[in-house]
């Protein structure tokens, strides 16, 4: 039996005709599958919490600082002080932090000695010129030196107070990424201060009110259950692109924070008064 299935094969081998043979005798191929088309997904609609509200309803919001800022150094160095840590409040123009300035406090030290000496030789010469024992040019010389030296002095001044850091705003230390010994690069941050008086008022309406919330108007803010009672802010910032997604649009109020007593990151109620 094998022997005559083998002749078979060679004789059709022979005639060419071995691939249609073959194809005759396989079962005809399955046609491929296809997966069924899923249906498009449309958008999901991120509702805010203030969904069908109007103007004079009690609205979600919440309290951000008015400005955050990572505090870092303009040169390199070794951190040398920490003078306000987490919690304190600063102002404007305060030193927070020092960098180690032995060397560049030394070299403005002999600039300072530089600049005298080239005070007291320009009027040592006032004499000798008004004596005619040196020249126009000589005297010219030495009050140019003594001009420059002076230059150099207020150039290494800015040199050592740039190992001072200052805060660039009134706020409160909330962060303290570096201790003294620590090396500080031009990337890395000190300290983060928020500047939470004013307090930013952030609320998310829904689309029908827009056109309605206009800069200047006010709102009473409810801190309920944290603090008790009624605060005054003002519409700030009216977003112009309304998320189409959601149906909202972004508004920020400012409400006055004196001596910082309101905390940031917390949720509120806020109600705007139309006129």
């Amino acid at each position: 039996m094998q022997q005559s299935s083998f002749r078979i094969l060679v004789s059709l081998m022979l005639v060419g005709n071995l691939p249609a043979a073959l194809a005759a005798d396989l079962p005809p191929p399955k046609p491929p599958a296809v997966a069924p088309l899923a249906p498009p997904r449309l958008p999901m609609a991120v509702q805010s919490g203030n969904a069908g509200k109007k103007l004079g309803d009690d609205m979600e919001c919440l309290l951000e600082p008015h400005l955050v800022a990572n505090v870092g150094s303009p040169v390199e160095g070794t951190l040398n002080q920490i003078l306000a840590d987490r919690g304190a409040a600063v102002s404007k123009g305060q030193v927070v932090a020092r960098l180690n300035a032995s060397v560049e406090t030394a070299n403005l030290e002999l600039r300072r000695a530089q600049e005298e000496f080239g005070k007291r030789k320009v009027a040592r010469n006032k004499e000798l010129f008004s004596k005619e024992l040196i020249s126009a040019n000589e005297k010219d010389e030495i009050e140019t030196q003594t001009r420059i030296a002076g230059l150099e002095v207020r150039q290494q001044e800015q040199v050592v107070d740039q190992r001072s850091i200052r805060s660039p705003l009134n706020g409160v230390v909330v962060e303290r990424y570096l201790g003294p010994g620590e090396r500080v690069a031009n990337e890395k941050a000190i300290l983060r201060i928020a500047q939470i008086d004013p307090l930013n008022v952030e609320v998310i309406a829904p689309v029908e009110l827009f056109g309605s919330v206009k800069p200047g108007m006010s709102a009473e803010v409810r801190l309920d259950p944290l603090l008790s009672g009624v605060y005054k802010a003002r519409v700030v910032v009216v977003d112009r692109l309304i998320d189409a997604a959601s149906g909202t649009f972004g508004i920020r109020l400012e409400l006055p924070n004196p001596g910082n007593k309101v905390p940031a990151g917390i949720k509120c109620k806020a109600r705007l008064k139309a006129g």
